[in-house]
């Protein structure tokens, strides 16, 4: 007997940006693992079973979801934002490849959510109007040096870049470094946008050039969003600027 796995993503934050969809697998799920705080976010009911984990324990909760949901539970994976940016739809995937054949046979969907890249676009205007690309600065898999290309690269063929896992305590360096390589292609006047917790009581936004951008605070939580050339800011007496990339390139 096997049971059914859903991985879902519960937005960024906000309870009005989670998905009907999420919703109902939430409501029809047994067994809910993810990391902590996530969990924290949904309202269960007593009889189902939250197993919360570290967030650094991605395929380790990747497999225990595997294996209670090949024992005949209704199992749900829980991510923040979207379970296919950076998170957990890819650590089951990897699980799957690499684990036993029952697994592979089990019904697993992916559902959709809010990315936070999304959220913080939505809430500067249209920094994602055109071509843009997502990097995380987590060195955890990945070596700092294929990151460091990948930025040149991106910024050199004028692409917005919305950097996720920008900063942490065990690396503190990484985005300031990340901005240095950036002025080394971009003007100083590119737009630079700060979002953290958007669309919750404690959110903090800001849009500054990417001159001055290391003197912003960014911590794990915080997506931040840097423009392409073309990118263009638009002045509004007592509100925050519109931020958008035209929908056209002139070459």
């Amino acid at each position: 007997m096997t049971g059914k796995l859903v991985i879902i993503g519960t937005g960024p934050g906000n309870p009005d940006q989670m998905t009907p969809q999420a919703l109902a697998a939430i409501g029809a799920g047994e067994q809910f693992f993810g990391y902590g705080p996530y969990l924290d976010r949904l309202e269960l009911r007593p009889n189902q079973t939250r197993v919360a984990s570290d967030n650094r324990q991605e395929i380790d909760r990747a497999r225990a979801a595997l294996d209670a949901a090949s024992k005949g539970a209704s199992v749900c994976v829980v991510s923040g934002g979207d379970p296919g940016v950076f998170a957990m739809a890819a650590a089951i995937c990897e699980a799957v490849e690499t684990g036993p054949e029952t697994w592979r046979r089990l019904d697993i969907m992916v559902l959709p959510g809010v990315t936070a890249m999304l959220a913080v676009a939505a809430r500067a205007g249209a920094p994602l109007g055109h071509d843009f690309c997502a990097i995380s600065l987590s060195d955890n898999l990945k070596p700092w040096e294929l990151i460091e290309r990948r930025l040149r690269a991106v910024a050199q063929a004028g692409l917005v870049i919305a950097l996720y896992n920008p900063i942490s305590r065990a690396r503190p360096w990484q985005l300031a470094t990340a901005f240095k390589i950036l002025r080394e292609v971009l003007p100083v006047s590119t737009p630079v946008i700060f979002g953290r917790a958007v669309g919750r009581p404690d959110e903090r936004f800001a849009v500054v050039p990417l001159g001055e951008a290391d003197g912003q605070p960014a911590d794990m939580a915080t997506c931040v969003i840097i423009g392409s050339a073309e990118t263009r800011i638009i002045a509004r007496p007592g509100l925050d600027p519109l931020v958008y990339s035209p929908r056209g390139v002139e070459i």
